[in-house]
């Protein structure tokens, strides 16, 4: 994959995933409720989705440093790579306790967008993980 086509997809997905964690830290934030009315996950005291907002926020920003040269290509898909790992494994880990909630219910939930939204979160990483690793063995 040629830099230009890895930063184009990087700037999309990371530009996707900070639209949509955006949306849900500005609905908390402004509401104190959770949006698509589902329970919101905490970390350390802070609505999960602040977390994934700064994360999506950061992929966003080395996306377009790389994207417009001002981070060397490598650099960057480093720097996208982490924060993708980080992201999978915050996403991964409130996605499990979704699913450990429905076993020991014995029953799946339903949500206002479908699934959770950890899980379209974790989409958006897992895609982004898969690229930047796919640039940097390249």
């Amino acid at each position: 994959m040629t830099p230009a086509r890895f930063f184009g997809w990087s700037v999309a997905l990371s530009l996707g995933g900070t639209i949509f964690a955006g949306y849900l830290s500005g609905v908390k934030l402004l509401t104190q409720g959770c949006a698509f009315d589902e329970p919101c996950p905490y970390f350390i005291g802070y609505p999960a989705c602040y977390y994934g907002f700064a994360m999506f926020l950061a992929l966003l920003a080395v996306s377009l440093l790389g994207r417009f040269g001002k981070m060397g290509e490598r650099k960057a898909a480093t720097g996208i790579l982490a924060v993708s790992a980080l992201g999978t494994a915050f996403a991964g880990y409130f996605v499990v306790q979704e699913v450990a909630g429905w076993v020991a219910a014995g029953d799946v939930a339903l949500y206002g967008f479908g699934l959770p939204t950890c899980v379209y979160g974790l989409v958006f990483y897992v895609a982004l993980l898969a690229l930047s690793i796919r640039q940097r063995n390249r």
